[in-house]
């Protein structure tokens, strides 16, 4: 359906799809690790203050059935978007205004030995409610958070406990405030034109991170292929503040850079991080799964547009056990059939 393409038709430039992907990270550390970064009082009611606020997205929004056990999981909705203000107030809203490019369920278990991160491409071809099928990620141009929620608690059958926004012009500051970080390049591989990466383990700048990410020619499934290079960033920025805590001058210039380029619902304050981190402070970086949602591969809407089919034999059961809690055990029992990031990412 063209009208459903219409709010986002006009042509995205590489650079700005992979600072809405990488930038997602930050939310992801900020609520393992920032929370819990030293004892100073201002310097967390700092960060939050740098947290810009988008108001209660939940109020419209329907709840997807509980699961048979109440459990203590959190569920967050992370997108990487070009506009956070206009994107949290409804009287700056227009439609197709504001566009998201990368999506992620993050799950953090009631147990908090583990954590998923998911995520789901944005040409997913889904329903919207009020809207018919669209991709996916139409559904924060046509309505906002609200129906973005909804959408996604539709599409997965998860309940959304908290709701994240990010822009991403920050993203270079972000990897250079931890003076780089660590990534392995399997083989030699180059697109042909500027890009080169030998083999071997590269520290990479925040500009050497970016080409990294940016690069198509001779990856593996090849959009498919970018985003686990994507998520091979995440974690290596998780590694490198697990084994930095202690550097409170870099950690100090990471997580206010972080907290500049973060909206959230009124709910997620820096108060309700910290708990979230004390419950979960014992998680290493492999205990943290990245995934991209199962897909049969790519094809055509009805008039044309190009886009990603999900597997629902595959994608359903991972979200059951998402909602229900039991994604840890899931994921261990079934990896092989699922999109889980390997050890090492070409």
């Amino acid at each position: 359906m063209s009208r459903a393409d219409a709010p986002y038709r006009h042509a995205r430039t590489e650079a700005r799809r992979s600072h809405r992907a990488l930038a997602v990270v930050g939310v992801l550390v900020l609520l393992l690790a920032a929370g819990g970064f030293g004892a100073a009082w201002w310097f967390q009611h700092s960060l939050d203050g740098n947290i810009e606020r988008i108001g209660d997205p939940f109020a419209e929004v329907s709840s997807p059935p509980e699961a048979e056990e109440e459990t203590e999981a959190v569920n967050l909705l992370v997108l990487g978007s070009d506009s956070r203000i206009s994107a949290g107030d409804p009287g700056q809203w227009k439609a197709g205004a504001q566009r998201t490019d990368a999506i992620m369920l993050v799950h953090l278990p009631a147990n908090r030995k583990s954590a998923q991160v998911v995520s789901i491409p944005r040409d997913s071809w889904v329903p919207i409610p009020g809207h018919g099928e669209a991709k996916i990620n139409a559904a924060f141009s046509y309505g906002g958070p609200s129906l973005m929620i909804q959408t996604v608690q539709d599409l997965t059958g998860v309940k959304i406990d908290h709701f994240v926004v990010t822009d991403f012009e920050s993203f270079t500051s972000m990897t250079d405030a931890l003076d780089g970080v660590r990534i392995r390049v399997p083989e030699d591989i180059g697109d042909g034109k500027q890009v080169f990466f030998s083999k071997g383990v590269h520290m990479m700048s925040g500009e050497e991170a970016l080409k990294y990410t940016r690069q198509r020619h001779g990856l593996n499934n090849g959009d498919f292929g970018r985003v686990q290079r994507q998520q091979n960033w995440m974690r290596a920025i998780l590694a490198k503040v697990n084994n930095n805590r202690n550097d409170v001058g870099m950690m100090s210039q990471f997580f206010t850079t972080v907290s500049k380029s973060v909206a959230a619902d009124d709910g997620f304050t820096i108060d309700r991080m910290r708990n979230l981190y004390m419950s979960a402070r014992g998680l290493a970086t492999n205990d943290v799964d990245f995934m991209t949602a199962p897909y049969s591969g790519t094809g055509r809407s009805d008039d044309g547009q190009s886009i990603v089919v999900l597997d629902r034999e595959r994608f359903d059961p991972l979200m059951k056990a998402i909602a229900k809690d039991e994604a840890g055990s899931y994921v261990k029992e079934h990896a092989d059939d699922l999109e889980v990031l390997p050890a090492t990412v070409k």
